[in-house]
């Protein structure tokens, strides 16, 4: 399967050191089977950051889903579990990793979910309501890859200046 990285310049090596913590499945290495998306990310990291927008084809090998790797695979839609995985991440009063998965797929948490989040947060929405708010929007999938283990999975095929 192919999947792809959106960002400001090629990457030669994976560094998961360089990831940034408080993501939607924690810190690590992000990628999309939506070439569009990984197009808009890498548009967006260049506007904000400096840089070229760059997009990095990776051939995952899908079998690491049914290693002995830790891997947590999400519904395509939305559902309490994963509402509460995102906002548990992406809450920075949690300082620890709260999760020890190599690999995690499902949807991308993008301003709606945000908007969610913060209802949530601040007693508006149960996470139930937060959830079923975005049961009818589409949300682009997501490949997490947190530890050296999974990105042995992945091989660089393309990088290509937009």
């Amino acid at each position: 399967m192919i999947l792809f990285h959106g960002t400001n310049s090629d990457i030669d090596s994976i560094d998961l050191s360089l990831s940034l913590n408080h993501k939607d499945f924690g810190k690590g290495f992000y990628l999309t089977d939506s070439r569009e998306t990984a197009i808009r990310m890498a548009e967006k990291k260049a506007r904000l950051f400096g840089g070229k927008a760059t997009l990095i084809s990776y051939d995952f090998d899908e079998s690491a889903l049914h290693s002995d790797l830790k891997v947590k695979v999400f519904p395509k839609k939305a559902t309490v579990e994963w509402f509460l995985f995102v906002d548990a991440n992406r809450d920075r009063a949690n300082q620890r990793p709260i999760h020890d998965f190599d690999i995690v797929v499902g949807p991308i948490a993008d301003d709606g979910v945000v908007v969610q989040i913060t209802n949530y947060r601040e007693n508006i929405y149960t996470a139930e309501q937060a959830a079923k708010a975005l049961q009818d929007k589409f949300l682009d999938q997501q490949y997490y890859f947190g530890t050296e283990k999974a990105l042995n999975y992945l091989t660089k095929t393309k990088v290509q200046a937009l």
